[in-house]
């Protein structure tokens, strides 16, 4: 059970910076990566068809013999968790309560901001959740549609990229926001820019919070792997040459191109 590998997916790049997270708390682990790169971005899809194509990537990583799967896709998170768990017996962690839980810890004056996909947004979900949680709390949200093909183009910080941020962050200047989640896993890609336009805001990146989930299952689990030399496997649904480039340089590794497989999910 100790060497059986996590498994993590998302639509594409962003779920790397989950990944990278895991991999700083838990060196030892092997880790079995998906990126449904053929079908991003998720953000604009239906309920429906978020729920197939995750449905068959959790399916691949089940066959695969993962131990747990980490859901690192806020759209996904979102919009299918609950059918997922209940479909499948194999543990899963989602990234997106993790970083709301981590936002309504951190405000000191019960106003949070969030950021995502138009598909995380539009059920409301994240409202919900912080209200059954301190009803207390003010939230203002906003859709950022071009940030995911801006970072799966490798456009994260250019002018091009800072001009698309200020204009959907700008109007959280007008409220009285102390904090920013980040609820999606591309989002943290543009973390410079982000600063930058809302400098004396606190940020919240869900994935570092999510490993710590992660941690933690494996530790009441008693299913850490304590070897050494890792092996971490990526499988992406279109171009595995252009996903390699991305994800060294978020990685800042150099995994070989037989780490890389293609795989119609």
């Amino acid at each position: 059970m100790e060497d059986r590998a996590i498994g993590i997916f998302d639509s594409g790049i962003g779920g790397l910076t989950v990944l990278k997270e895991i991999m700083r708390i838990l060196p030892n682990e092997n880790i079995i990566y998906c990126a449904d790169t053929a079908n991003t971005p998720y953000g604009n899809k239906s309920k429906q068809k978020l729920l197939n194509l995750s449905r068959q990537i959790v399916k691949f990583l089940i066959a695969q013999n993962v131990k747990l799967i980490v859901i690192a896709c806020n759209t996904v998170s979102s919009n299918c968790f609950y059918e997922l768990q209940k479909e499948f017996d194999t543990p899963i962690i989602e990234v997106l309560t993790n970083g709301l839980n981590a936002g309504i810890k951190a405000t000191q004056n019960k106003f949070i901001g969030i950021i995502g996909t138009e598909a995380t947004l539009q059920n409301h979900a994240c409202e919900k959740f912080i209200a059954k949680k301190n009803n207390n709390v003010k939230v203002f949200t906003k859709a950022c549609p071009l940030f995911v093909p801006l970072a799966e183009e490798d456009w994260t910080n250019n002018k091009i990229s800072y001009e698309a941020a200020k204009t959907y962050l700008n109007e959280f200047k007008k409220t009285q926001i102390d904090t920013l989640i980040l609820s999606c896993t591309h989002y943290p890609l543009f973390m410079n820019n982000i600063k930058k336009i809302l400098p004396t805001v606190k940020i919240i990146d869900p994935a570092k919070f999510t490993a710590i989930k992660v941690q933690k299952y494996l530790m009441n689990h008693k299913i850490f792997r304590h070897k050494n030399n890792p092996n971490i496997i990526f499988y992406t649904s279109d171009n595995p040459k252009k996903f390699r480039h991305m994800c060294n340089k978020i990685l800042k590794k150099n995994y070989p191109p037989q780490n890389f497989k293609q795989k119609n999910f």
